[in-house]
This record gives C-alpha cells, sequence and structure tokens, in this order.
C-alpha cells in the first residue's frame, strides 16, 4: 500500500484544521475574565451532551480497545466498557457537582475540608491531567503514524496536535472547548463507525468472523484468568470512585445552564461513547479475521497499529479523501478531549494554588496565568507521551490517579465526620499501597499464601515479571484508603461546622432558572437552602431522599447499560 496521502486527503484535512482554528479563536473574543475562561455558564442539553462526549472520548480509545480485542478478542472491549456501569450514576452526580456553583472541584474541598486539601487535589489533579494529555497523544500518535503508513511520524504528529488545540484551547477557554466539541464530537462518531461496514463486509460479517476464528476465547467477553465478572466488577468501582475526583468533571458537569441539561449531557454523552466503543471492538475483532484470511501472522502486527492499519488498507480503496475525513475525525477526537483537560487542569492552578498566595490581582493576570499553566502542563503530557511505551501502559497508570483522591470525596458527601487528617490519610494511604502492591517481596509474599492460586493472587502474562492481578490491587488500596479515612478522623478534630452546613445546604438545594452566581461555592443572594427529607441521617451520615427525576433518570440509564450490553452479545454470538 502507497504510504503517501492522496492530495485530497491532505486538503480534507488542512481544511478541518483551517476551520476548528478559526472557530476557536473567534470564540476567544468572548472571554473577558477567567470565569468566561474557565466555566461559561450558558449551555444547553445538546451541546453538554456532545462536551461530554467530545471530553471523554478520543481515539486513542478506539486504538486501545482495537488493540486489546485484537490481542486478546471482545473481552479487550472491557478496556473501555470499565465505565459503562458509572453510567447511570452521572445522572446523580452531574446535579450535584452543578450545585456547587464552583469553578474547580478544588473549590469545594476549600469549603469542605480547608485549602490544603484542595492544594493536594490540585496536585494530584494536574499530574493525571498531565498523564492523561500523554495517553492521548500517544495513542493518536500511533494512528496517524499506522493510518499513513508512516507518511506522517508518530512523534510529528504528536508535536502538530499539541500546537494546534493549545493554541485555541488557550485563546478561547472553555468555552472554545465547547463549541468545537459540537463539531469534533460529531465527527469522532464518524470516526468510530466509518470503518466497521467495509471490513465486515471483507470478512463476511460476524458469521465469518465466527468462521474464520476458531478460538472460543476470542469471541467470549470475558477471559479466565484476566478479564472475568471479577475484574469488571472491581475495575468499574475504581472508575465510579474516580470519576468525581477527575478535574474536568466540575466543567462537564458545571457549564450546562440548568441541573437537567448537565444531568442529560453528562449520561446522553457517555452513553453515545459506549455506543462507539462497540464499533471499536468490532473493528478490532473482525481485524483478527482479515489477517487471517490474508494468511497473515498475528502475532507480526503491532495491537496498536491495528485501527491505523485497517483505514489505510480500505479507505482509499473506496474513494480519495475519505481517509482524509477519516484522520480529521482523529485529530477532532484527541484535540477535543486534550483542551477540555488543560483548561480544567489550568484552573485548578490558577484558582486554588496561585490566587491564595498571589490575591487581588487583575483580571487580566489571572487570565494569563491560566493560559500559562496549560501550556506548561501539556508539556508534562508530551514528555509522557514520549516516555511510555504504549497506550495500555498509560491507561493502567492514568487509571489508579483520580480514585486516591475520589475515595474521601465521596465520603464527605455522605459523612459529615472525615476530616482534613482524614481526607490526606486516604489518598496517602491508597497511593502508598499501590506501590506496595507492585513491589517484588509483595508479590512474592502474597503469591506463596494458601489457596493464592486458586484466588489468582497473582498473574504472569508471557515473559512479562508476574504481578498482583489488578483487581486485587483495586480492593487493596481501596479498602486501606477507607480504612484510614475512618480511623483518622474519627482520631482528629472535626471540620468547621458553619463550612459543613453550607457544604451540604449546596448540595441539597437546586440551580433555579437564570440564577446569578457571584462566588464559589456559595448560594447566591436572596436563595434559601432547600428543605429535604433524609433516607439517612445519623451518626453523621446523611443521604438525601432522591427525587422523582433522579430515580426516573437513574432507572432509564440502567436500561440503556442492558441494551447495551444485550445487544451487543446477541450481534456477536448469532
Amino acid at each position: 500500500m502507497n504510504s503517501e496521502l492522496h492530495p485530497i486527503d491532505g486538503i480534507v484535512i488542512l481544511v478541518y484544521l483551517a476551520g476548528i482554528m478559526t472557530m476557536g479563536i473567534w470564540v476567544s473574543r468572548r472571554v473577558k475574565n477567567i470565569s468566561d475562561f474557565l466555566m461559561p455558564r450558558r449551555f444547553g442539553k445538546f451541546m453538554m451532551a456532545m462536551h461530554a462526549f467530545g471530553t471523554g472520548t478520543a481515539s486513542d480509545q478506539a486504538v486501545l480497545v482495537a488493540a486489546a480485542t485484537f490481542r486478546s478478542g471482545l473481552s479487550g472491549i472491557w478496556y473501555q466498557w470499565l465505565w459503562l456501569f458509572s453510567t447511570p450514576f452521572y445522572w446523580l452526580i452531574a446535579p450535584i457537582m452543578r450545585r456547587f456553583r464552583a469553578v474547580t472541584t478544588a473549590d469545594v474541598l476549600t469549603l469542605r475540608f480547608n485549602h490544603s486539601v484542595a492544594v493536594l487535589f490540585s496536585i494530584v489533579g494536574i499530574i493525571g491531567t498531565s498523564v492523561k494529555i500523554g495517553l492521548l497523544l500517544k495513542g493518536s500518535g500511533a494512528l496517524i503514524d499506522s493510518g499513513t503508513g508512516g507518511f506522517v511520524d508518530a512523534n510529528l504528529a504528536i508535536i502538530v496536535m499539541t500546537v494546534l488545540f493549545v493554541l485555541y484551547g488557550a485563546a478561547g477557554g472553555l468555552g472554545a472547548a465547547i463549541l468545537t466539541d459540537f463539531i469534533q464530537g460529531l465527527l469522532t462518531i464518524l470516526f468510530s463507525i466509518m470503518l466497521l461496514p467495509f471490513i465486515l463486509s471483507a470478512v463476511g460479517g460476524m458469521e465469518g468472523i465466527r468462521t474464520t476464528i476458531n478460538d472460543p476465547a476470542m469471541l467470549s467477553l470475558v477471559a479466565p484468568g484476566q478479564i472475568g465478572v471479577f475484574f469488571i466488577v472491581m475495575i468499574s468501582l475504581q472508575t465510579l470512585v474516580g470519576i468525581i475526583a477527575q478535574p474536568h468533571i466540575m466543567g462537564v458537569c458545571g457549564a450546562g445552564r440548568t441541573e437537567m441539561d448537565v444531568r442529560f449531557g453528562k449520561m446522553a454523552g457517555n452513553l453515545i461513547k459506549r455506543f462507539c466503543t462497540v464499533a471499536w471492538c468490532l473493528t478490532g475483532i473482525a481485524a483478527v479475521a482479515w489477517y487471517m484470511n490474508q494468511g497473515v501472522d498475528i502475532a507480526s502486527i503491532h495491537p496498536d497499529n491495528v485501527y491505523g492499519n485497517i483505514a489505510r488498507e480500505f479507505l482509499p480503496r473506496i474513494s480519495p479523501g475519505l481517509l482524509g475525513i477519516f484522520m480529521s475525525a482523529l485529530l477532532a477526537g484527541v484535540m477535543s478531549s486534550c483542551d477540555s483537560f488543560m483548561i480544567a487542569a489550568a484552573g485548578l492552578f490558577t484558582e486554588n494554588i496561585y490566587r491564595p498566595y498571589y490575591p487581588d490581582r487583575s483580571t487580566k493576570h489571572y487570565l494569563w496565568i491560566a493560559r500559562i499553566a496549560g501550556v506548561v502542563i501539556v508539556v508534562g503530557g508530551v514528555v509522557f507521551a514520549f516516555w511510555i511505551s504504549s497506550v495500555v501502559e498509560g491507561l493502567t497508570i492514568w487509571l489508579r490517579i483520580a480514585p486516591m483522591m475520589g475515595i474521601s470525596i465521596w465520603i464527605a458527601l455522605f459523612w459529615r465526620r472525615i476530616t482534613v487528617a482524614g481526607a490526606w490519610a486516604a489518598t496517602f494511604t491508597g497511593f502508598g499501597v499501590w506501590f506496595i502492591t507492585n513491589q517484588t517481596i509483595f508479590i512474592s509474599a502474597l503469591g506463596s499464601l494458601p489457596g493464592a492460586e486458586a484466588l489468582n493472587f497473582v498473574v504472569r502474562q508471557g515473559s512479562s515479571p508476574a504481578q498482583v492481578y489488578e483487581p486485587w490491587k483495586i480492593l487493596f488500596y481501596t479498602l486501606a484508603a477507607v480504612l484510614a479515612a475512618v480511623v483518622v478522623s474519627l482520631a482528629t478534630k472535626p471540620v468547621n461546622r458553619n463550612n459543613l452546613d453550607r457544604f451540604h445546604d449546596l448540595m441539597r438545594t437546586p440551580v433555579g432558572p437564570n440564577e446569578k452566581i457571584t462566588e464559589p461555592c456559595r448560594l447566591p443572594p436572596g436563595v434559601e437552602p432547600a428543605q429535604r427529607s433524609y433516607l439517612v441521617r445519623r451518626f453523621g451520615f446523611e443521604i438525601i431522599r432522591p427525587s422523582a427525576t433522579s430515580v426516573i433518570g437513574f432507572l432509564v440509564g440502567w436500561v440503556a447499560v442492558g441494551f447495551l450490553v444485550g445487544g451487543f452479545f446477541w450481534f456477536v454470538k448469532g
């Protein structure tokens, strides 16, 4: 296959890049202050849905799922469906985040705990964001390299993508990210599904795949010893714990005009992503059958290159320009995520680390600090992209960062007694146990325990060193962090009562129409705390009785999840 891009493909890519840059810079004219840059609260349901989809979906995920499926079979879908069972909870989480009336999640933690916990969250969040940006760039660079047959080098692609999304993101802030996400989200959907009809047709559909691939494990949604029920349950728990501590979630949930806008946007946008994940997985399994039919040794194909290789093999045969559309959609996916992550992390640095130490500066000053911070954070992501060896390695590292802060945040939502020291203890204990579970002496000791083999404590893949099975790691550090939070909190001074009351007042008071927020984490003038009934209100626990809207939406989310899983199972089993 010719490794050069057809001129029409090149023109398509250039037109897309020029258009998205023009839109981003045009939006920057509306940025007058730091609030416009970090949290413009003016977007409706569909814009918020595409923002949630665009921020949470990128081409590296297609690379990851296709690669995992190519290597392990249909069970590879869980590398992105690991968020599937968290999706209905977004209906409940989104309005809570909106009700805090905050610019960043660290603002909320300043109120609930104190400034030190906000700084801790900011540092962890900035590191996690840099890692995520690096992961996005790594996967997308590999896809561009393979998709163009090496015509565009992966490293060059990483640099070009970075420059572009930094330019329009730093200029226009979150408003530019949300508007460009609408266009880029549509392109990402196209990117996700456009290969599937062609490769399915080439291998004879699912019937042809089942005929070609004789290994039942490749066509199973679980992989014994690797991806089973225990794996799915624990990974789902980890993602639910971590989602609330990801810095960009405040923007995804806070930029909507109303609570219904953010409820609908957060859940609907992520359900679209779950559907796209099905397309990535089916493309990966169809690629296995196609290579087998071509007589190619599967082991000779690098899994990270599969999605791009298939694009390069099929699209140019059909029509010039299709590969260009595919590459434009690929760029849309990564840029729509990276800009939002960059802005969220820049907000943490500016609002929760810089401003408290340098107050009373001009609006223009803080705006430029946010822009400079965003660039520095992205540079860290680029360094990480060049450092990691594979997309799977990067994902494994990133997934463990947010939950370490998420544990104390979840406890704080429901237990008034957790203290500042308890939040610190939970975070450091979580990171500490994670570190210990990766040490050879611990792995050896765990593997020698009675029943260790039956419980699958330790696993080894190929020639790789033995490791603690991932679900056990999650269970170990989660339980240890929760225990540390409880024990230390009970032994230390409670948080200021007035701050606790304001925190819970915000959580239970719905956002009113045309509400004007004058200060983060404070009810606007004239708005009284709502009176709500409770399911539990004893021993420091406060769990509000959910509204009919919350219950119905939550159940609808589970029905949608059931349809996705059932429909996928029906399609692949025939």
